[in-house]
């Protein structure tokens, strides 16, 4: 921990910090006095000491993470800084803070992840005396991990480099609110979830992550007022940094999900945790009928494909498979009145918790009216091998993959608002995409932010980047419109002409995973490049491929939108499919636009304009990460020039230069320096 006069040290002001010639000048790092950096620092301080919120769109190279450290620090009050990716997490506490450290002494600052990711003591050793363990994959895992609980010092399952991603072990052992038996189990004070509350609450600045956050806030939400309810001490503020996801991750957790696994698992941990009590006999029984009935419950919903469903017809469900629901719910209930015949072990509150957890969550989905929800479906194959053998038909084949039901709130500005903005005193919204044509109206109606005089305060921060010289937006002429059968033989021969200009080093971003499947199959043949492909290898695996490999091209679907950063020669050209309006099918997307026609908007240009365009910039923005890098941007949509709200896309985007003429992206890259 640092030392104790960390909390009494003065710290540098703003201007002793950024200014030309100040302590960030001196620091070993290439510095170069940002306007941008330095106003956005004054305008966290001031919100943080006014007590107001605030909205602030850094262009990238901003250099907002300084921007904020530092103002947070000077408060003297605990500071919560909440990221949207565990990469950027990581950068703050791995390389921020340390390099702040170097030039300002220690600080005391705190890294705090969600309880799924540190180890159980109490369920290691549990399973140690009752081994349930399955083939000698789980046995040497199992090894593994007792022997590095001996050793470490968090329990943070990333020190376990060696383990898979995909580890069914570790589900097992994790620290899980829902089999945790707090300040009554015996590891209550070596457990890794207490530490990590104990150096929370000794720290000026504790960096966590957005699903976190409203993990956090939805457990104090359900909690009411009881006492310790949620991991999060109280702070005078909290800054989001990529503030773009919060209404999604926000809506995550301000809705319910109850999956055929979770009953699994919850089957699974009784049998193991009642195994040895001679009272429990009754329970092996109850929890095989509850597998049972919740496998044939899961396979009559009325799911077509793998994907996502409306569930809008939860009452003909209700008329043609009541008995299902219903079973499944009576065993819950049997289950229930058992353990409370096992009164000599620790585990059961827990157990009858999540008994009666399962049961009001299967309730709420079948029954409930609340008019700010929708009801959807989701399946998804469990594993690669499992999508060999074809599409899912018979129930019992069907039970076999992951079925989920979902509530998830249309509108959580009301949510936002109440839980976060009239609860905490600042917070800080920031990230380089949160303008649509300039302005913040989207997200302040997204997010719920006051609209008065004492709201938010607004700041736009220009990158410091020369997009004019630095990037070209190529718009091929005669495209066909994307939903034409032509578009995928069009785009194949546009991206080969440009990918031989740029000899590869490339992004090639797509909206769905079948579009860019079918790009891929037409190039590989045609094209001598090293071709990744999103979905055949670990996301952060294909990165470094791509960092490593010469004038490779990867081909990425959503979650190369964003929170990647590849710097240099590597990536010299980012190549978009189509703009990237949600999908109109999906459950959730349907009832926001239907909310938003039933209050008198329009939905097109109320919602789905302003999500593709902010999308759309953060896909754009992989390209220029430094002042260094030069490439060219391809947007293979004719809409963007041929549709009317073509123009709020190109008004919302950086000031490139625009080109239809492919001989003007030859030009650029003949004329890049030596």
């Amino acid at each position: 921990m640092p030392s104790s006069d960390a909390s009494t040290r003065v710290l540098p002001t703003l201007h002793e910090f950024f200014s030309p010639g100040g302590i960030l000048a001196r620091s070993p790092l290439p510095f170069e006095y940002r306007p941008g950096q330095y106003e956005m620092a004054k305008a966290v301080e001031r919100a943080l000491s006014e007590r107001r919120h605030l909205i602030v769109e850094a262009g990238t190279g901003t250099g907002k993470t300084l921007a904020y450290l530092l103002p947070a620090l000077r408060t003297g009050r605990r500071v919560i800084v909440s990221t949207g990716t565990k990469a950027l997490q990581d950068q703050l506490f791995f390389r921020d803070v340390p390099f702040l450290e170097t030039l300002l002494g220690e600080l005391r600052v705190c890294y705090m992840k969600g309880r799924a990711n540190y180890l159980c003591r109490r369920k290691l050793f549990a399973l140690r005396d009752q081994p349930v363990l399955s083939g000698l994959d789980e046995i040497e895992e199992y090894r593994q991990i007792a022997e590095w609980e001996r050793i470490t010092e968090t329990g943070d399952r990333a020190e376990l480099s060696a383990l898979p991603e995909s580890s069914a072990l570790w589900h097992k052992l994790d620290a899980r609110s829902d089999a945790c038996l707090g300040s009554t189990c015996p590891d209550y004070r070596r457990c890794f979830i207490t530490e990590m509350r104990r150096r929370a609450l000794e720290s000026d600045l504790i960096i966590v992550n957005h699903h976190l956050f409203f993990a956090d806030t939805a457990v104090r939400l359900a909690a009411g007022s009881a006492p310790d309810a949620g991991i999060l001490p109280e702070s005078a503020a909290v800054i989001f940094d990529e503030a773009h996801e919060l209404e999604d991750v926000a809506s995550q957790y301000f809705g319910r999900s109850l999956s055929n696994l979770r009953f699994e698992d919850f089957a699974r941990d009784t049998d193991v945790l009642t195994r040895a009590n001679s009272a429990a006999t009754q329970i092996p029984a109850l929890t095989q009928q509850l597998r049972e009935r919740a496998r044939l419950f899961f396979a009559a919903l009325p799911m077509p494909a793998d994907g996502r469903h409306p569930f809008t017809n939860r009452e003909e469900f209700l008329e043609s498979s009541g008995d299902l629901y219903l079973a499944v719910r009576s065993t819950l209930s049997l289950i229930e009145t058992e353990l409370d015949r096992i009164a000599d072990l620790d585990e059961i509150p827990g157990l009858k918790n999540r008994a009666a957890s399962l049961r009001s969550d299967l309730e709420f989905m079948l029954e409930s009216n609340a008019s700010n929800m929708v009801f959807w479906l989701e399946r998804r194959a469990q594993a690669s091998s499992d999508r060999r053998a074809g599409p899912p038909t018979s129930p019992l084949q069907r039970a076999a993959v992951r079925s989920t039901i979902q509530a998830t709130p249309i509108d959580v500005s009301e949510l936002l608002r109440e839980l976060v903005f009239d609860q905490i005193p600042t917070v800080v919204l920031t990230s380089a995409t949160l303008t649509v044509q300039g302005g913040f109206e989207h997200l302040r109606r997204r997010l719920g932010l006051p609209q008065s005089e004492l709201g938010a305060r607004e700041l736009v921060v220009p990158s410091h980047f020369q997009y004019g010289e630095q990037a070209l937006l190529y718009l091929p002429p005669n495209m066909p419109d994307p939903r034409d059968p032509e578009f995928v033989p069009s785009a194949a021969k546009t991206i080969e002409r440009v990918l031989r200009i740029t000899r590869g080093r490339a992004f090639c971003l797509f909206t769905s995973y079948n579009q860019m499947r079918a790009l891929h199959n037409l190039l590989l043949p045609v094209l001598d490049f090293p071709l990744l492909l999103h979905g055949t290898a670990p996301r952060k695996a294909l990165l470094e491929e791509f960092r490593s490999t010469p004038n490779s091209v990867l081909f990425g679907t959503s979650s190369f939108w964003q929170g990647v950063d590849v710097q240099g020669e590597a990536l010299s050209c980012v190549i978009v499919d189509r703009l990237p309006f949600a999908v109109p099918s999906d459950p959730v997307v349907q009832a926001r636009m239907r909310a938003i026609e039933e209050s008198g908007g329009r939905p097109f240009f109320d919602y789905q304009v302003p999500e593709a365009v902010l999308t759309l910039k953060q896909g754009f923005g992989r390209l220029i990460r430094s002042l260094e890098d030069r490439g060219v941007l391809v947007l293979l949509d004719p809409r963007i020039t041929t549709q009317r709200y073509g123009q709020i896309f190109l008004q919302s985007l950086p000031p490139y230069r625009i080109t239809a003429d492919i001989a003007g992206v030859e030009s650029f890259f003949a004329s890049a320096p030596a």
